[in-house]
């Protein structure tokens, strides 16, 4: 995660403090990125990633069957097909509505597409497994809310930082990473966000978000620059598979229960 949220400085010159949105299809989280080993979490998905939901959905779809996306990822595949849909098709309810934290979830959103999709398999008399002729009505309306539910928390993160001055009032950057950074409807979602609140978006190169091998180097110069955390001798030194993310914040960020102001997602 920590390579993640560095990596944009590899590209581009960007300094800290900033806040990173790291959206992939195993994680979703947003940090304060105060230093090179100093992070302030703000949120982070409760139960899975955005990119699995959408994976998922993808594959409750059937999209590799489509003579259009049978080449392409469960997310890429949704994207493709929510151009030719109508996202207002489906009365779909962001997820978490009433929480006014910067916390995420996508499994209860999934769950109701995946009723959806049966309800419609069942009126239209097809089998599971074949593509319903409002698959990309479906596509189309499962990406606006999950853009709309990232967007939200987003602008939240936004907002609480600069309230307690750990962002600047102008010219703050929002870093995006993580595969599901590409998506363009959602980061045109995020560009709205960003244009609201006088901050400037910043999206490292697909190649490098994908990357493991080239974040973890970076990752390792930016420490080595920094002098932070190098070992001389690895004797007696215990490694463990998952490393939290800086200070956990995110209980007092819910505990200012800052209310979003409204933006219309005109995309």
């Amino acid at each position: 995660m920590e390579a993640h949220a560095l990596t944009i400085r590899l590209t581009n010159k960007v300094e800290f403090p900033f806040l990173v949105l790291l959206i992939s299809g195993g994680h979703c989280l947003l940090a304060l990125v105060r230093g090179v080993s100093d992070f302030l979490l703000l949120g982070k998905s409760l139960d899975i990633a955005p990119g699995d939901m959408l994976d998922k959905v993808a594959r409750r779809l059937s999209l590799i069957k489509h003579p259009e996306c049978s080449t392409m990822s469960g997310g890429k595949a949704i994207e493709h097909l929510a151009k030719q849909g109508n996202k207002l098709h489906f009365d779909f309810k962001p997820p978490m509505q009433r929480a006014k934290n910067c916390d995420f979830s996508f499994t209860g959103l999934q769950h109701v597409v995946d009723k959806t999709i049966a309800q419609k398999e069942k009126e239209e008399g097809i089998e599971k497994g074949q593509i319903l002729s409002s698959a990309a009505d479906i596509a189309a309306a499962v990406q606006h809310i999950t853009a709309c539910h990232v967007a939200k928390r987003t602008h939240r993160a936004i907002l609480f930082c600069k309230q307690r001055d750990l962002l600047p009032q102008s010219n703050a950057v929002l870093v995006v990473s993580g595969g599901v950074a590409s998506n363009l409807y959602i980061r045109k979602t995020l560009e709205i966000v960003t244009n609201a609140t006088q901050c400037t978006l910043m999206c490292p190169p697909p190649r490098l978000c994908t990357d493991n091998g080239i974040m973890i180097a970076w990752n390792g110069i930016e420490r080595l620059r920094a002098g932070l955390g190098i070992l001389y001798n690895t004797e007696g030194i215990r490694y463990e598979p998952k490393c939290p993310l800086g200070v956990d914040i995110s209980k007092e960020v819910g505990a200012a229960a800052i209310k979003v102001p409204r933006l219309k997602m005109n995309i």
